[in-house]
């Protein structure tokens, strides 16, 4: 990877761009991954770079969400492997849970390279490698799952997701956890919770706010989710984008 100085301005971008290049390196990524962390990347700018506090609102409620749920589970793809892999494995140990590979551009080895990595950093339960059954309403390789992971979950945790498996997954009566950078996108619209942030920025806080909220009782739970609007948290996400552009535009 390339060496990158800490002073530079753009520094966790740039970190965030090496990671998903070297994963297509090592195989855990696909090239078209590269596309899709150029995208999110631009709404990243747009936010400001940083975790809004609508996102901060729905990191704390995807929190009380996965702790309220009966058999929660986390999705992989390539992306989330190249960016997060050990957060990702801190998260599925906090919560005692499965983290399950899912790739739309699927080959077996590069499952096989992913759950390798899991494993590497720690991870315990890692599923995807000998799917079992097909999701309904699915015509492509996202359709493959496992019982005892995505396919039994009443929760799914889908990092960097495209928008028919959010779709399939609701449709099947799960409830839905997204982390998307765009506001306007199919799947943060369709989804339960919908963290408007950058996974790498995303992920430590919902760690964090799981082991914060672990001990608190279901009924408080409850309440926090209750309280919060998907709906309303989107648009708030969306007004933050155009208030830090009006600011940017002032400043010049």
């Amino acid at each position: 990877m390339t060496d990158i100085p800490k002073s530079h301005p753009r520094y966790a971008s740039l970190v965030a761009r090496e990671r998903v290049a070297e994963g297509v390196k090592r195989g855990y990524t696909s090239i078209q991954g590269l596309i899709a962390q150029g995208r999110g990347e631009c709404f990243d700018y747009l936010l400001g770079e940083r975790t809004t506090p609508s996102a901060a609102a729905a990191i704390r409620a995807a929190a009380a969400l996965l702790l309220l749920a009966r058999r929660p589970a986390i999705s992989v793809n390539g992306n989330v492997a190249a960016l997060v892999p050990e957060e990702m494995v801190t998260l599925a140990q906090a919560l005692d849970i499965p983290l399950e590979v899912n790739l739309f551009h699927r080959s077996e080895e590069r499952v096989k390279r992913i759950a390798a990595l899991l494993r590497e950093k720690g991870a315990k339960d890692v599923l995807g490698e000998q799917p079992d059954i097909s999701l309904p309403g699915l015509d492509h390789a996202r359709a493959l799952a496992t019982r005892g992971g995505i396919y039994d979950a009443d929760v799914v945790l889908i990092p960097l997701e495209d928008g028919d498996r959010c779709e399939a997954l609701l449709a099947m009566g799960k409830r839905v956890i997204a982390i998307d950078l765009n506001p306007l996108s199919r799947t943060a619209k369709k989804a339960t919770v919908s963290i408007v942030d950058n996974i790498l920025r995303a992920v430590p806080q919902l760690t964090e706010q799981v082991r914060q909220l672990s001990s608190k009782p279901r009924s408080d739970l409850e309440r926090m989710l209750n309280e919060y609007d998907n709906e309303k948290s989107l648009a708030q996400a969306a007004q933050d984008i155009r208030e830090h552009l009006s600011s940017q535009f002032q400043q010049a």
